[in-house]
């Protein structure tokens, strides 16, 4: 995981981690590596998981 990852239990906005995924997108230049492939899958993972929650909230 990388440094500027939360601590597990910290909760962004989807629009937060949307954020960080362009930006990694980005600086990778459109080819991400296998380390930029795992941030890739976990920002991904955080954002399901917060687009759920919003889902929930609404409910």
């Amino acid at each position: 995981m990388s440094p500027e990852s939360p601590s597990p239990g910290s909760v962004r906005s989807a629009a937060e981690v949307n954020e960080q995924i362009r930006a990694l997108w980005l600086r990778a230049g459109g080819t991400l590596s296998a380390q930029e492939r795992e941030e890739y899958e976990l920002l991904v993972i955080e954002w399901a998981e917060a687009i759920r929650a919003r889902v929930i909230e609404a409910a």
